[in-house]
């Protein structure tokens, strides 16, 4: 058993050295089971958290680890993050908020660069889920409606993450944050059965009673954002151009690439993801 020890200032962290690569992950298991309190533990680059993730998810048991990855993309660059790693950080963020009372021990593993970034504050993301279960009622206009408005676009074979296809009664979606996509099979307005399936062959896998929809971008394309963006859009750079393809994106509710970029334009304030977490 390692000897778990607390700075001399009585903060509520700890500075660990001197651990050979792979043993910290026991250590952090260790010191969640201990605190009782979630975990944060933050590394150097995305290497590093692919590492320690590796080994936690080898060497632990009866705690919940989760990543909050930093965007694959620069500030301010002409595409917007991955479909795959906006999934993960909405997933993480939904996650946190609705854990209140859950038993199990957290560790969060991110990266200095995902730290320190911004991301929108927990009341936009309160309702921002879409749940779908089995011999349930469906309603495929706010289905869809949801799905423009959280950043998944409409395709006709669904092969990565973020698209959805809609094919009479039956509805494919690749959700944020899932490994696989779905297949909504519906009897006119009722769910019949959730299924799995193989994003190359398109062969359904699994049957799964319910899922949990998550956006798939931080920005939220509802009518508040939208008239956001507008107003301080026009405050930062006067009247917009004809030609401006950003604003007028932006003010139809279309996904423009890199929209992600202008993110302080669609909140009236941002926040870290220690505020969604403030006991770790």
């Amino acid at each position: 058993m390692l000897e778990l020890e607390k700075n001399t200032d009585k903060s509520n962290r700890y500075i660990v050295a001197g651990i050979p690569e792979g043993y910290d992950a026991i250590y952090l298991e260790q010191l969640a089971k201990k605190e009782q309190q979630p975990i944060i533990h933050i590394t150097t680059d995305d290497m590093r958290l692919e590492r320690i993730h590796e080994s936690l998810q080898f060497f632990t048991k009866d705690v919940d680890i989760i990543r909050f990855p930093a965007w694959d993309c620069l500030a301010y660059d002409r595409v917007s993050p991955s479909s795959e790693i906006m999934g993960e950080r909405l997933k993480t963020l939904t996650k946190l908020m609705n854990r209140k009372g859950h038993p199990k021990p957290l560790i969060i593993i991110t990266t200095i660069a995902a730290i320190t970034q911004k991301v929108p504050a927990r009341a936009e993301f309160k309702s921002s889920f879409f749940a779908i279960k089995t011999a349930n009622i469906i309603n495929l206009q706010l289905l869809t409606e949801y799905l423009i408005a959280n950043g998944y676009h409409r395709t006709e074979t669904v092969r990565e993450a973020g698209e959805y296809a809609l094919r009479g009664g039956l509805i494919d979606i690749f959700p944020a944050g899932r490994e696989l996509p779905i297949r909504i099979d519906c009897f006119g307005d009722e769910v019949e059965s959730i299924k799995t399936f193989d994003a190359l062959s398109q062969r359904s896998l699994e049957d799964i009673k319910e899922v949990n929809l998550y956006p798939i971008s931080e920005v939220i394309l509802n009518k508040d954002a939208i008239d956001k963006f507008r107003k301080n859009y026009r405050a930062e750079f006067g009247a917009a151009k004809s030609d401006d393809a950003l604003y007028a994106s932006i003010s139809e509710g279309r996904i423009y690439a890199g929209m992600e970029h202008w993110l302080p334009f669609f909140y009236d304030n941002l926040e870290t993801l220690f505020d969604y977490i403030p006991t770790a």
